[in-house]
């Protein structure tokens, strides 16, 4: 937007300097005398020179003839030129053509003109730049993943069809993360279990083995061989199968955090612009306590993620009365609180809601996957900080700590 006044001032400059311009040539071209006084000049000498006199109505542009008899010949405040006619010198005086008509049309079609321009280029900036401001962070959020951004409502036939494509598209990456983490947690489920059912038959195996090795058979020399072969190939499926299981309990979803540095007031200030409006449409009241402005050691756009992911489940699972800010500081790092009314989580659970693919006693009949905390987690940890829930009053309270630069 700070370019688009940069081209509006230029624009305005530069038209009054063409106008500026326009205006100094008429003003040239209108100075030159056409010179045809001096015609009316020379005809008049001819009439006194003939007659002896003379008739000033038949000259459109002399307006006065004056002798030496008259006084002075060469002073007076008119524009005059001397002739000779019988003898005598005579001043002539005349009127100099004014085109005050050429100024008042060229002006008033140049402000004719910029106001029309200026109007177009208000009308473009209204309805087609600062809408399309509105969007400039839209597709970089959606690539970042973050599928709770908020895509403004615009109803000009410029971009009504734009949103609701972005809408559409939003909806597609939404559904095709749903199916892909779902895919991941039966792969993750399928593995378990494997892992657990293949080690039944594995305990029997090694018994069987460890009784081969025993000599419980008659050919001694054989069963020791084969005993110890098949205890050989147990312990192979044996750490073939820890290594399924410590696969398939590690984490599916990588994270790349690149620290930095950000001011609290800035990311406090990305949250309440996108979330005001929308919990005041909904009667939620928004508070954001007073805080000390200072610099945070962190990522500022994952850090801001696990914000977000924080008021996006105060609004899911509250009860749409109060989601509160609060601010602290404790040992060189400042706590981030973000606490919700009417918590229908159990302290017991408090303990389970940082795992992967958890849902809440609280969550029945409100979509979503159960990695929103999971991911806070693994990310405040990535940035050596810290998160951690509490229920107090009702409440459920969940802050982040974050390291001070």
């Amino acid at each position: 937007m700070r370019s688009l006044r940069r081209f509006f001032i230029v624009y305005t400059v530069l038209y009054i300097l063409f106008a500026a311009v326009m205006n100094f040539y008429l003003i040239k071209i209108t100075s030159e005398d056409s010179g045809s006084y001096r015609v009316e000049a020379k005809y008049l000498a001819d009439e006194i020179a003939d007659t002896g006199s003379y008739d000033l109505s038949k000259y459109k542009d002399l307006t006065g003839v004056f002798s030496e008899d008259d006084g002075d010949l060469y002073v007076s405040d008119e524009h005059y030129m001397i002739v000779e006619a019988g003898g005598r010198l005579y001043r002539v005086e005349y009127r100099v053509k004014r085109h005050n008509g050429y100024f008042v049309i060229l002006n008033a079609a140049l402000v004719i003109a910029f106001v029309i321009s200026e109007a177009l280029l208000v009308y473009v900036r209204r309805n087609i730049i600062k809408p399309f401001h509105k969007f400039n962070e839209v597709p970089e959020e959606l690539a970042r993943g973050n599928l709770a951004v908020p895509i403004p409502e615009e109803k000009s036939r410029y971009f009504g069809k734009f949103t609701w494509g972005v809408n559409m598209l939003r909806e597609s990456i939404e559904d095709s993360r749903r199916k892909e983490i779902t895919m991941q947690k039966d792969k993750k489920v399928l593995l378990l279990s494997l892992s657990h059912d293949i080690k039944t038959p594995l305990s029997a195996i090694k018994l069987n083995a460890k009784a081969l090795a025993k000599g419980l058979y008659k050919d001694s020399s054989e069963r020791l061989e084969a005993a110890e072969s098949i205890n050989k190939r147990a312990d192979e499926i044996e750490r073939f199968v820890s290594e399924i299981t410590k696969a398939a309990s590690e984490d599916f979803m990588n994270f790349e955090v690149r620290m930095g540095e950000a001011f609290l007031g800035d990311l406090i200030g990305k949250i309440k612009e996108r979330y005001s409006s929308q919990l005041e449409l909904s009667g939620t009241e928004f508070r954001i306590n007073e805080f000390d402005d200072c610099i945070l050691c962190c990522d500022p756009d994952r850090l801001g993620e696990c914000m977000q992911n924080l008021v996006e489940n105060a609004v899911k699972y509250g009860d749409g009365r109060l989601i509160e800010l609060s601010f602290d500081k404790m040992d060189g790092c400042e706590l981030i609180t973000v606490a919700n009314s009417g918590c229908g989580l159990d302290e017991q659970e408090l303990t389970l809601i940082f795992e992967s693919f958890h849902r809440g006693s609280n969550a029945k009949n409100i979509r979503g996957n159960g990695l929103g905390l999971f991911i806070c987690k693994r990310l405040m940890s990535l940035m050596n900080g810290e998160v951690f829930a509490e229920i107090k009053d009702g409440r459920f309270e969940i802050t982040l700590v974050v390291r001070l630069a």
